[in-house]
């Protein structure tokens, strides 16, 4: 029975809809705050609003990397490009955990060249902008909550406004502990705490991104289950020879050598091959090619015999 499978498509079509106005209005509100609070952070010499001023920036620039690729995926392949610009996303999301990281030594420098003289600050107007900042980071972040499981940058671009709002979180009470105590040596101290956040949130992100650049085998599929699933099927004696690889964020690709048993005609191993391709598509698997082989052939791949 033949399977359509147009509904995928309209929905992967629609969800980067969504994430394309995400992305756009998340990159709109955070550059409208990296502005606000980098000018009252140079007016009061804050350098917990300025690193937060900062990581904003880098992540309104990992926005904009992660709309620039998904504008991208639309872009048809071509005689040189056969797969279009699908890996331009994986890239995006390298690059985003690149910013990230030289931002994190940035801000830990300043936060301990301050320790030693830090300059008194107005804790009140501290812990208005970072509430503004609480606003604007969750909002943001609450938009992307749906979609983030499906695509790397889309979780990217979710860690990176839940980190910004659990920073601005840390930088309102600091500020109100400056505010009520005059311990001015708080705000280096939550510019590190920033530095410990974006550590933990960008780290995982960044060796994904590198090994999907390496072309690793996605962490969400496993070769073995994928075996035992073909050579659950009726007609199929073994699968070797796998490469898996991401094409993209969102998409997978995977070749491999089929043998085939107890079939001898063509239009029997057409269907054990979309049987196969139907439960490779469920596992996360959109561009599928099968060598077909037999049981009483000798594979000639080297890899083959492993």
């Amino acid at each position: 029975m033949e399977h359509n499978h147009s509904h995928h498509a309209h929905d992967h079509f629609e969800k980067l809809t969504n994430v394309n106005t995400a992305l756009v209005t998340g990159i709109v509100l955070n550059s409208l705050f990296v502005v606000v609070e980098a000018v009252i952070g140079f007016s009061v010499d804050s350098l917990s609003l300025l690193s937060d001023a900062g990581h904003n920036l880098a992540d309104v620039g990992s926005l904009a990397l992660s709309l620039l690729a998904f504008r991208m995926l639309k872009i048809k392949p071509n005689n040189k490009y056969t797969y279009g610009y699908r890996k331009t996303t994986i890239l995006a999301s390298l690059v985003n955990g690149v910013i990230l990281l030289i931002s994190v030594g940035a801000i830990a420098y300043a936060a301990f060249q301050r320790f030693s003289h830090p300059p008194p600050l107005p804790g009140k107007t501290i812990a208005i902008v970072a509430g503004i900042g609480i606003v604007i980071n969750f909002a943001t972040a609450f938009m992307f909550l749906k979609n983030k499981n499906s695509d790397l940058n889309i979780k990217g671009a979710y860690l990176h406004m839940l980190a910004d709002g659990l920073v601005s979180v840390g930088i309102m009470i600091g500020g109100i502990i400056i505010y009520f105590t005059q311990l001015y040596w708080i705000d280096p101290v939550f510019s590190l705490i920033i530095v410990i956040v974006i550590l933990s949130s960008t780290w995982s992100l960044l060796k994904e991104s590198l090994a999907l650049t390496l072309d690793a085998v996605p962490k969400d599929i496993s070769i073995e289950e994928i075996k035992k699933n073909a050579e659950d099927l009726d007609g199929i004696k073994n699968l070797h020879h796998i490469h898996i690889w991401a094409m993209s964020t969102t998409e997978n690709a995977m070749t491999a050598h089929m043998v085939i048993e107890h079939c001898d005609n063509i239009n029997g191993i057409k269907e054990i091959k979309n049987k196969l391709k139907h439960r490779l598509e469920h596992m996360n698997i959109q561009h599928i090619t099968l060598e077909t082989e037999f049981s009483n052939d000798d594979c000639l791949k080297k890899e083959c015999t492993k």
